[in-house]
Parts: C-alpha cells; structure tokens; sequence
C-alpha cells in the first residue's frame, strides 16, 4: 500500500506604481458591516505588498534566514484570457466588490492526542520524503496568534487599494481548523469576530503538553524546544543543525490569553479537508480516533523496531495502538471533540459576528450540505462549494447532487445577468479525489476537469478563488479554440511561509472589460524580537520568521519562483475578463 502525504495524514517607488495602474477613489460604497462586535484597530494603516514586503534575507548558521524589508512589487497586467488592455482604462474604471480571501488559516491545538509529530522526522534532510512534512511546524503553536494578527490587518486596511472600495466580506477558503477539533475551530469563530478572550491552550491548562516542552522525561531532539535545553540533554537538532535560536518565555506567550480584534466585516466559510476530516485525511465519525481526541493519551513514539508508517497503517486500519508504543498521559479535555460535518457548521452559528452561520443556512444544517451562495453586492454572485470527500483523503471533488445544484445557480445567475465568482478550498488540479463513489448516494464523484468545462459554458463566471496548496498561484482557464474563460485565484496559506492573504476587486473599465485586481497581504507586525512576546503581533512575527525556516520546506526557489510565494505574476496582479454581452 502506498502512502502519501495527502493520502494518509494530511516602498515609494511601489507607491508610485499604485498610482500607474490608476487608483479610481472610492467610486461606491461596500456592504462591509462589523455588527458592532468588533474594536476599532489603532496606529497607521498597514500597507499592502505593493508598497512593501518581506523577504528570506541572507541565511546564516544552518541556513536559518531573517526575513527583511524589501521594495514592494508593482501590479502586472495579465491578458492570458485573449482579453486586450485598452489604453485610458485606469481613468474609466468603476468600482464593483472588494473583498479579501484568507485560508489555510490552520489553527492548531499543538498538544492535542489526536497530534502525529513523531512521523514528521520522515522527512528532515538529506530525506527527499515528503509525505509527513505537515505532520509537525516548529511555529504550529502559535498559529492562533498568526490568524489574530491577519484579521486585526484585514480590518485596517478597510478598503480596495485600487477601487477604494469598503470590503464587502472575507472569505475562508478552507482549513480554518487544522484537525476539526471543536476547540480549534471555537479559536477562530473568537478570533474573526473580535472582541473575544482566546486562550489557544488545552488539556491542563498553563502546562504545556506537547512535544516542544521542556519535560525532560520527554525531550526528544526532533523537535525544537524554544525554552531551551534540559539539564544533561543534548541540544536538539533544529538548534545544532538548521539554526533555530532558543526562545525563552515562547511557549507561556503561547498559552497566554489574548483579546481578539477581529476582521470587522462579514465573513464567509468554505470547507477544507482538515475542517471536515482528522489531519486532512480521514472521516470525522471513527469511534476510536473521537475517543482519543478528547482523552489522556498522546502517542509518543511507535514501538522500537516500527516504523511511524508501518505504526499508522495498523492504527487506522484496527483502531487499536500496537504494543509497545510509548505513550504520554496528558490531561484529557472534552473542549477537544473532533466535529462530524453537521457540527462544524452547527457551531459557525454560536457568534456574533455576522451573518449568523457564515454563509450556512438552516437548510444546510437540516440536509447535512456544504454548499451555498450569497449576493455580496446586486451585480454579483458568491458560490461556495463543498469540495471535501467525505470518504477521506486530502484531495477534493463533488458529490453529483452539488454538481446539478452548481449548474442550477450558474443559469439563474445568467438568467439574473449577474457574475459569479466561485469559492472552493480545492484547486481544479487538486480535485482528483473522486474514485470512490460517495457513501451517501453512491454516485461517482465529480472532479475539478468536469467543473472546470462547466464553468467555460458560462461567460458570466469570471473567477474560481480557492487554497489548499499553501502556494500562491493565478492560473488562467481560457476557453478551447476561442478568447475568453475565468481566472482560478490561489492564495498561500497562513501556517506555512509566507503567510499571506489576498485582497481581490473587480472593476469595470466600462469598455467591454473587467478588471480582477489581486493584491497579497502580509500581516502588519513588529520586526522579530525574541525578548518581547507582550501582544499577538509580536509572537506572529517570530512565528512567520520559524516557518520561513521551516527545515522541511526550504526548497523550491528559482530565479523566476519565490518557493510558495510563487512567481510575480501570481502575486499582485491586473487580470483582463471579458464583461459578457448584456451585462
């Protein structure tokens, strides 16, 4: 049997250049409404990656990196679709919605039993393996924070840098949770609608429990240990081989309480595979895994002589932890419980942030579905699919029910000559998990090729906004023989580098064409400081620096591709669409 990693675990010339692509002022309002639950953020307005961003800087001992200040990067025009730039358009332009994307927003309970870090060395250099490498961060405890320190940036920056447009909403694309645990996603409900006390601490509360402890008893040089080195221990190997520092107080910061800004607007929910599956990967409703989520023993270590895989396979294949693994007791916390679909969207409508249930419905809750639409202003119309399997595995694809539903709202939306804007966790390419028939109907699956050629029979579907990849990418999606197609919109995720989210507006050039403006954001924090853990901000910059360093994920840099921050061209962007006929 093969196992893979989704298959089993799962500045002022910048300014200048803002000014080229022709700011067109606030041109309407948005329908962005805090509901009143959020503060008002304080301090300058944080910039966009226009004007400036960050990057690795020159590495050092073990190839550790900081990351430093560097020039922003001007919009690039993109006519992929055979739709023509036309000279003048920046001094037509009218604003239509502005709205901001975040996903892979991977709050995680990094002490939680349910947690798989022991197969993660599987893949530490010189290993090529890469199947395990999520199975473990050295920054995933602190990936509460992360999200905070995002929403608090979104809900400053307010508007569309092109349109200056009020946002409309945010959107999560996917994977708000890292393991549909209760308690994960109860952190990010508290964070995006502000105004919430969030402690991202669970089990035995204050005491930290998981593998980056200091416990002697259950130091294990794998893992990095910020407070440092046990007496009579050997320092571990993210410190003696790829340069962490040792960081004294990280794990208390952790633990510590904090009080939520919020994203100050409505927000909108899509599943991901680690919202609706344990690690990614396998179906919320296993007796066995529930009990170990909210019980007292964490797995360790597989038993002398087993490898972490061969330790897995028997797992999820009996249920039963083989003899001889070592086990930790930790406090068991029934704030813990992994969440069955139904729950996940049940608890999005405990808030008061708006809308209430986040895009779900009643209806959503009563047919055990996914999926919905919303009209974010009258010219447009929000999809949002469920592209989960829910017979496990990382990748996606649609059951037929949703796929006849899709094309029911794809002709009203035309019939109502509005534009629809897609919103999926999954990308087309990654929409390929559709062998098994689905248990509830046991129809085939439907795959990303088959939604994608859907989508091309409608000139009205301009664009498909989704993560997963924890890349950012924009890839265009033209139609056969013929000018025209949609855009398929990308984003990094927030646990990995570069931590990133994309604000997205539509404009129209009131000359036969549209414009998607795509803008990346990078969360406004301080400059690392080791020493000065006192706010959220704080602990999300040394988070970000961790994950740049990421031993595991120091690869694929090119002279054209920045790793997962991916090329210019799928960065900030002006991306050409036809305004169908009649529109």
């Amino acid at each position: 049997m093969r196992f893979t990693r989704r298959d089993l675990l799962k500045g002022g010339a910048a300014a200048a250049a803002v000014g080229a692509v022709g700011g067109i002022g606030a041109c309407a309002s948005g329908s962005g409404n805090s509901g009143g639950t959020t503060p008002t953020p304080t301090g300058p307005k944080p910039v966009t990656t226009v004007q400036q961003t960050l990057l690795r800087g020159k590495p050092g001992k073990g190839g550790y990196v900081p990351l430093v200040p560097s020039p922003g990067e001007a919009y690039i025009v993109r006519t992929d679709l055979g739709i023509k730039a036309q000279a003048g358009r920046e001094n037509r332009r009218t604003g239509t919605l502005a709205f901001a994307q975040i996903t892979d927003v991977h709050v995680v309970d990094a002490q939680s039993p349910l947690r798989v870090e022991y197969t993660d060395r599987i893949g530490d250099p010189p290993s090529t393996n890469t199947t395990f490498n999520s199975a473990y961060r050295p920054q995933e405890m602190l990936t509460a924070q992360v999200a905070d320190t995002m929403a608090a940036t979104i809900n400053a920056i307010g508007s569309g840098p092109v349109s200056g447009l009020k946002f409309g909403f945010t959107i999560s694309t996917g994977d708000i949770a890292d393991s549909c645990q209760q308690n994960e996603l109860r952190w990010q409900i508290d964070i995006l609608d502000g105004a919430h006390q969030v402690v991202a601490d669970s089990g035995k509360k204050g005491t930290w429990e998981g593998v980056q402890g200091d416990d002697p008893e259950w130091y294990d040089v794998h893992y990095w240990h910020p407070d440092g080195t046990p007496a009579g221990k050997p320092e571990d190997l993210p410190k003696t081989t790829w340069g962490y520092p040792t960081v004294s107080g990280l794990m208390d910061a952790a633990m510590r309480p904090f009080t939520s800004t919020g994203i100050g607007m409505p927000w909108y929910v899509t599943f991901g595979n680690h919202d609706g599956e344990i690690q990614g990967n396998i179906p919320p409703d296993i007796p066995r895994l529930r009990e170990i989520a909210v019980g007292d023993q964490k797995v360790w270590d597989p038993p002398p002589g087993m490898s972490a895989v061969a330790f897995l396979a028997s797992f999820v294949a009996t249920g039963k932890i083989p003899q001889g693994t070592r086990i930790r007791t930790v406090a068991a916390d029934p704030a813990r419980q992994v969440l069955t679909h139904r729950e996940f969207i049940q608890d999005h409508f405990t808030t008061t942030g708006t809308p209430v249930g986040h895009g779900f419905t009643q209806a959503n809750i009563d047919s055990d579905t996914g999926y919905y639409t919303f009209n974010p202003v009258p010219q447009i119309r929000a999809v949002s699919l469920d592209t989960v399997n829910p017979n496990g595995g990382a990748d996606g694809s649609l059951d037929a029910a949703q796929f006849s539903w899709l094309k029911d709202q794809l002709n009203t939306a035309r019939t109502d000559e509005k534009l629809v804007i897609v919103f999926s966790h999954h990308t087309i390419t990654t929409m390929e998990n559709g062998k098994l028939a689905d248990p509830k109907t046991q129809q085939p699956r439907v795959t990303g090729d088959q939604v994608r050629e859907l989508l091309l029979e409608y000139p009205n579907a301009i664009a498909w906004v989704n993560g997963h990849t924890h890349d950012n990418n924009i890839w265009a999606r033209p139609k056969s023989g013929a000018s025209g197609g949609f855009w398929e919109i990308n984003t990094a995720s927030h646990i990995d580098w570069p931590s990133q989210s994309r604000l997205i507006e539509v404009v129209d050039n009131q000359d036969g064409t549209l414009s998607i403006f795509s803008t990346i954001v990078d969360f406004a924090a301080p400059a690392p400081a080791y020493d000065k853990l006192d706010t959220p901000a704080a602990i999300a910059s040394v988070a970000r620096e961790f994950a740049a360093n990421d031993w595991q994920d120091r690869t694929g840099y090119t002279a054209t591709v920045d790793g997962r921050r991916g090329a210019a061209t799928d960065r900030n962007t002006e991306l050409l669409v036809a305004k169908p006929q009649g529109f």
